[in-house]
């Protein structure tokens, strides 16, 4: 028994260690679910149900193990009864026949008991955490103490991390009525020498990266048909709206050119920034597809098209010398960069399409339907495509 609470105190250690330095919310689910996932060895999988109205403001849909793409893990569970039953008795609940969970195109995938916690701030219940486990298997004693010492730790830390997307929203609404958006591009590469100075002397260097494109497909008939001042209102509008989920992806827009922007994940090792990509392009065509619903119907709708490449490619600060000012940039260059714009080209009605080097790195994640080879304009040998929305 003693053994038992050492180990108690040493997983509630880790875990605080690992979460309180977070300010995304996100991260902090994602960080929870791995550690329970891990600890829990019957775990078919963890979710942390957000109870805040606001939640899908500040959170983005995650992958889960029970679903074939990513899903808003705020509401995937909320009606099961497991879940019901603990926030409406507000204590924990074990469901030991469980239902079925039913996938987005109506399969099935069957789970043993299901356990629902509380996770309170004060007297007020905040999220629940959702542990799924196999059929025909058991929680331990261990378990469910376990995942009491979780949520005792994670309610707080949640409601900071909401505080801190609050003000960060209001930064975001004064920077917005002082300018449009042709500011976000100098201003990230501003912030990036405020924060590391030796940017500005340093030479490229090159370093696996993931580079994602992405342009507006039908931005050139609104031009025609609509007035400049409605045009460039409609596209500021929907390039904002992807400011967001960008930067919680850990991603740097570094150029916009009208219709298209271009967007670097360098920040972590390969495969976190190839897997940082993909979620940054779901929750865009997210963001997109509620735009469309908004506009008028005689406008039609915009498609974003996205191109995503990870590789190797020179990564640095470049200087663009004119006769008034010198104008400077932080980006990538290189046959991956060149890649990625050329699929962004090459994608029709809102898909994302991905190179072979991305597809390594996320495929078992998230579904990945192959093309084949495509001949890419400005790239000498056929380039194998892959989708990551639509089949051959």
């Amino acid at each position: 028994m003693d053994r038992y609470y050492k180990e108690r105190f040493h997983v509630q250690k880790k875990l605080i260690g690992k979460i309180a330095p977070l300010m995304e919310v996100n991260e902090i689910i994602e960080s929870v679910r791995t550690d329970l996932r891990k600890i829990i060895p019957n775990a078919m999988e963890v979710c942390i149900l957000l109870l805040d109205p606001e939640a899908d403001k500040y959170t983005s849909p995650l992958q889960c193990a029970l679903y074939d793409k990513p899903v808003n893990c705020q509401s995937c569970k909320r009606a099961r009864p497991a879940v019901q039953k603990a926030i409406k008795k507000k204590k924990a609940v074990v469901v030991s026949q469980s239902e079925p969970v039913r996938r987005m195109n109506n399969s099935l995938v069957a789970v043993g008991s299901e356990y629902a916690m509380p996770v309170f701030v004060e007297d007020r219940v905040l999220a629940v955490i959702s542990v799924v486990i196999q059929p025909l298997t058991r929680y331990s004693r261990r378990d469910f103490f376990l995942i009491r010492d979780f949520a005792d730790i994670l309610g707080n830390i949640i409601l900071n991390a909401k505080r801190q997307w609050e003000i960060t929203q209001d930064k975001i609404r004064i920077s917005r009525k002082l300018a449009h958006l042709s500011p976000f591009v100098p201003g990230a590469v501003r912030n990036m020498v405020d924060r590391n100075p030796e940017l500005l002397t340093l030479e490229k260097e090159k370093k696996d990266i993931t580079i994602l494109f992405l342009d507006l497909e039908g931005y050139t008939t609104l031009s025609v048909s609509w007035s400049e001042a409605k045009v460039n209102a409609l596209i500021e509008k929907m390039f904002s709206s992807f400011v967001d989920p960008i930067h919680r992806s850990h991603g740097d827009i570094n150029e916009t050119a009208g219709d298209g922007l271009m967007i670097i994940f360098k920040d972590h090792d390969a495969k976190t920034n190839a897997i940082n990509a993909v979620k940054a392009s779901f929750e865009i065509m997210d963001r997109n597809r509620a735009i469309n619903e908004s506009l008028e119907n005689e406008m039609g709708s915009i498609n974003v098209n996205i191109g995503i490449n990870s590789g190797s490619a020179l990564v640095g600060m470049t200087r663009f010398k004119g006769l008034l000012d010198t104008r400077m940039t932080f980006t990538a260059t290189g046959t991956a960069t060149n890649i990625a714009a050329r699929l962004s080209d090459h994608a029709r009605l809102g898909d994302i399409l991905i190179g072979e080097e991305t597809k390594n790195m996320v495929e078992g994640i998230w579904p990945v339907y192959p093309l084949g080879p495509v001949n890419l304009k400005g790239i000498k040998e056929p380039v194998l495509v892959f989708s990551l929305l639509r089949t051959p």
